[in-house]
């Protein structure tokens, strides 16, 4: 039996009155996502509990089978393991994005897209400035990069208590309010403050604001965690699996759960990444495992921006070169079964992820056809068909009967 699961990052969303009360998912033309849900089910999980954060590093844990009040410990830990990071007992990570903030307000929670060249740049000022051996400014892509705690066999400086705050969350808003806090804000304050004169007075980013581009201003630090300690896949569900992606952190979650890592040219975890190519490569690696995950940021990062019209496209392109290629393979093969969901909702009105339920469909061997001719969030809705805690659908995935 092969498998797929194909995650249309952040798609699920609400009506928009620019689309005549439709959702992107209902205004996009997806023959393909369709055809799964007229075929098999549809259906809604939540994979986000109330109480931890809506991202993906909670909400894909959960679609990938693990309960994250379990096993969840940060974000910044997962991207650690997809650099290859290793976290000792008393290490700590946390997420360093480099931010574009203006008069108080989260202009850019990327910094326009900051060069992968700059980036490293301001991050190396940053280690030499700040480094020590307990704190590693850690390159990662563009804006995403890392700062590691090396606790020595001290005891770690946060705790539970400590908060912090994506910054994509803070997309046009003040960030006053929103700086660390609790057991170890301070510290994180301090290079924060401290990265504000360094980027300041650095000419490379001088001369990206001066060619009308946003410079980094700051670093944002947040999504701190210890590393999780996760049951590998196989053993768990007895299915040998592979994710392609070009987010570190799923790509540390499937280092984790001991999956081979697909890295595809032109997978760029944008608006602009290379969809066919990663059809392509998942066709190639369901030859060689049983389960591929193929996860696309671009549906996400649409909302964030704000863009419908982009969200649609990138809706339309994963349906035409990942979905319909790679559901026409699977039915060569024999017995399979293909998944769509996204992991958790993100919308346009906002621009920032939402907890709730998100529609899912799944067809192959054993799906008894349901009623629905659509893949929306309406018509899963009106399926009935729900799992309030969303981890819960991957065993029904691969061994259950619909």
């Amino acid at each position: 039996m092969k498998y797929a699961l194909i995650i249309p990052d952040g798609c699920a969303d609400e009506a928009q009155p620019s689309l005549s009360g439709q959702t992107p998912l209902q205004a996009a033309t997806t023959p393909n996502m369709d055809a799964i849900a007229a075929t098999g089910i549809v259906g809604q999980s939540d994979n986000v509990p109330p109480s931890l954060p809506s991202g993906s590093d909670v909400a894909t844990m959960n679609l990938f089978g693990y309960d994250a009040l379990k096993y969840h410990t940060g974000r910044a830990p997962l991207e650690a393991a997809a650099q290859g990071i290793v976290l000792g007992p008393h290490d700590w990570a946390v997420r360093c994005n480099l931010v574009t903030i203006q008069d108080g307000n989260m202009v850019s929670f990327t910094a326009e897209q900051i060069p992968n060249a700059l980036g490293a740049h301001l991050i190396g000022l940053m280690q030499n400035a700040c480094g020590d051996d307990q704190w590693e400014f850690h390159t990662g892509v563009s804006y995403r990069n890392l700062l590691i705690y090396r606790g020595h066999g001290e005891a770690p400086p946060f705790d539970a208590s400590t908060a912090t705050y994506p910054p994509h969350d803070l997309t046009d808003g003040p960030v006053a309010g929103h700086l660390p806090s609790g057991t170890g804000a301070e510290t994180l304050q301090q290079f924060m403050r401290q990265s504000e004169q360094l980027f300041a007075d650095d000419e490379q980013n001088r001369a990206r604001a001066a060619a009308g581009q946003l410079p980094a201003s700051s670093v944002w630090l947040w999504g701190q965690g210890s590393r999780p300690q996760l049951e590998p896949f196989q053993e768990r569900y007895g299915k040998s699996a592979a994710v392609i992606t070009a987010v570190d952190l799923l790509r540390g979650i499937g280092r984790l759960l001991d999956w081979r890592i697909v890295d595809v040219p032109g997978a760029t975890g944008y608006l602009d990444t290379d969809y066919a190519a990663k059809g392509r490569a998942a066709i190639e690696t369901l030859e060689e495992v049983d389960f591929v995950v193929v996860h696309v940021e671009a549906s996400d990062e649409a909302s964030h921006e704000g863009d419908v019209a982009a969200k649609i496209e990138a809706l339309e392109q994963i349906d035409r070169h990942i979905v319909g290629p790679v559901h026409e393979y699977l039915k060569s093969t024999g017995d399979y079964r293909i998944l769509v969901s996204p992991d958790h909702p993100t919308f346009l009105r906002t621009k920032t992820h939402a907890h709730g339920f998100v529609p899912f469909t799944i067809a192959g061997t054993n799906v008894a056809q349901g009623e629905a001719q659509t893949y929306d969030e309406v018509t899963a809705a009106a399926s009935g068909r729900q799992y309030a805690a969303g981890w819960n659908l991957m065993a029904d995935f691969l061994e259950g009967t619909f």
